[in-house]
């Protein structure tokens, strides 16, 4: 593949602002490998915004959460090249986000948030450079005029911060230009126009930045249609088509190594550790003895991944199934797209489980099970389903608040922290993920359970019959000896020591050690793994 050096900023680019307002594509070359990559870095930003947002997140916690994530995903290791890297992502998924409505609302409202936050960490004079660029037909009032309406803007400044002065900064625009802060009652307003001070200016050009954005995304789209998608059929398409739809979590395709589940358990772990849309699944197939084929796939794939062994999957369908459609239908019909989904029939392709982007995408139809329940069940019925669950009250009603808004992974987080009593500030993108956290969260707290009871035993009383010893005292050796310990003794007759008892103390001793440093590797290892998934905040003593 011919690699092209990628054009580098001019040596005095450290004095122009460091965000971009994406006008027009770069005419570069970049390796094919970087083109997905570089995307799916934004992708992950993106993401982590809309996230952050669906949860509710203040303005000052999204402000950190933007420059946590753009610099956890956008930096290069040639520093050079971060520009270019910003620049070609954006406009790689201006590709990806183009092709329908709905990609281009959500792209839209993304990339005008991070611009938005972005704008925010720029410098005064930076902020002033990118206006220039925009040529807002804006200017500043003059001196005399904001002597006119000075009483009203420190009215209105006294609300949102420091009041106004003679230095600041004021631009007259049309209301409909800044909504969000008439919205929120943040800018002084006469006759039809706002007032926009300096440091509110952010609303003005984040407004230009998403009009400018959506006609652009509307063209690439007119282009991507009549001769891009055809022209890269064979190497760009495929990427760009995949991106919109892709998972970019952990990988659930093999269970961790200490997932594995016994068929005997399955009925437990699916009352406590399933997530709802798979509980619902295996409540209509311990009820009905049959699945459709969307929710033998949503299912199968999922207890795949959870650590069930293709003998115990196959044991487990063969034993519902049969009662529906006999044993000899089930080994002919069923059995082999079982082991197909381990990779041990056809192309011997290891599937992997379903994510939640591609569960919610899902059309189930009449006498379908599978798909997210959030998106797909009727209140009334999600309402139950939650019940059964343990859900109620204030966490029920934010449940549904979510639901009612589309965020239907932010409903299933809700769920699992109202359930499991545990925080996990990324959300839940998977529900092998949801599994995983769960189990993660019980042996954790089994292991501490055991150790606390270690702890008591160790910490318990003497007995009766030792306490009962009246006559007991401390005595000191004799010097000649060379030691400084004390024995417990016996004024009459003196007792000899008990090494079966000192034996067992050492025992324990050294049993202690021993178990508290298997759970402590244990239990690390165990976070390690959890939290490349999700950050759960229940971690007394981490």
């Amino acid at each position: 593949m011919e690699i092209v050096r990628s054009q580098r900023k001019p040596a005095d680019a450290a004095v122009a602002p460091a965000l971009s307002l994406y006008r027009s594509a770069p005419a570069l070359e970049v390796r094919l490998e970087d083109f997905e990559l570089y995307a799916i870095d934004r992708l992950r930003v993106l993401q982590g915004i809309s996230d952050g947002l669906s949860r509710g997140k203040k303005p000052e916690e999204m402000e950190k959460l933007v420059s946590e994530l753009w610099r956890a995903q956008m930096r290069h290791q040639d520093p050079s090249e971060e520009m270019n890297k910003d620049i070609i992502s954006h406009f790689v998924l201006r590709l990806v986000y183009c092709r329908t409505e709905d990609l281009r609302k959500w792209f839209l409202s993304m990339e005008t948030s991070l611009f938005r936050y972005r704008f925010r960490l720029e410098s005064p004079e930076s902020q002033r450079l990118l206006m220039s660029e925009f040529q807002l037909p804006y200017k500043a009032i003059s001196h005399a005029e904001f002597e006119t309406v000075k009483d009203k803007l420190n009215q209105v400044a006294r609300s949102t911060g420091p009041s106004s002065n003679a230095e600041t900064l004021f631009f007259k625009v049309p209301f409909e230009e800044v909504p969000e802060l008439v919205a929120g009652r943040r800018v002084f307003m006469l006759k039809g126009f706002a007032y926009v001070a300096m440091n509110q200016v952010v609303s003005l050009v984040a407004t230009q930045f998403r009009s400018n954005l959506s006609k652009a995304l509307v063209l690439t789209n007119r282009k991507w249609t009549s001769t891009i998608r055809d022209k890269e059929k064979n190497r760009l398409t495929p990427i760009v088509e995949a991106l919109s739809t892709g998972y970019l979590g952990p990988d659930y395709s093999q269970p961790k190594e200490f997932s594995e589940i016994a068929l005997k358990d399955i009925d437990q772990l699916a009352s406590t550790s399933f997530p709802l849309c798979m509980r619902h699944l295996f409540d209509k197939l311990r009820e009905t003895h049959h699945l459709k084929h969307g929710g033998r796939m949503q299912l199968g794939l999922f207890l795949k991944g959870v650590g069930l062994k293709l003998e115990d999957a196959l044991a487990f369908w063969k034993s519902e199934f049969s009662q529906k459609v006999g044993a000899e239908r089930f080994d002919k019909e069923y059995s082999y797209s079982i082991r197909h989904n381990y990779g041990k029939e056809g192309k011997r392709t290891d599937y992997t489980p379903y994510a939640c982007h591609k569960i919610i995408s899902s059309t189930p139809s009449v006498g379908d099970h599978h798909g997210c329940p959030y998106r797909h069940f009727s209140e009334e019925n999600l309402k139950a389903a939650l019940g059964k669950m343990g859900v109620g009250g204030r966490s029920l009603d934010d449940i549904l608040d979510k639901v009612r808004s589309r965020h239907y992974q932010v409903a299933c987080t809700l769920t699992f922290e109202a359930v499991h009593a545990a925080s996990c500030d990324s959300g839940i993108n998977h529900p092998n993920q949801f599994h995983s956290l769960v189990e993660f969260d019980e042996v954790k707290r089994s292991c501490r359970k055991r150790l606390d009871g270690h702890n008591r035993r160790r910490r318990k009383p003497r007995s009766a019959a030792a306490a009962s010893t009246a006559s007991a005292c401390l005595l000191p050796l004799p010097p000649a000896s060379g030691f400084s310990m004390y024995l417990l003794t016996s004024l009459s007759p003196p007792a000899q020591p008990n090494l079966a008892g000192i034996a067992r103390a050492e025992k324990d001793a050294r049993e202690q050690r021993s178990f508290s440093h298997g759970y402590e590797e244990g239990e690390a290892a165990f976070c390690r793994t959890a939290t490349e998934q999700c950050g759960v905040v229940d971690r007394p003593g981490f």
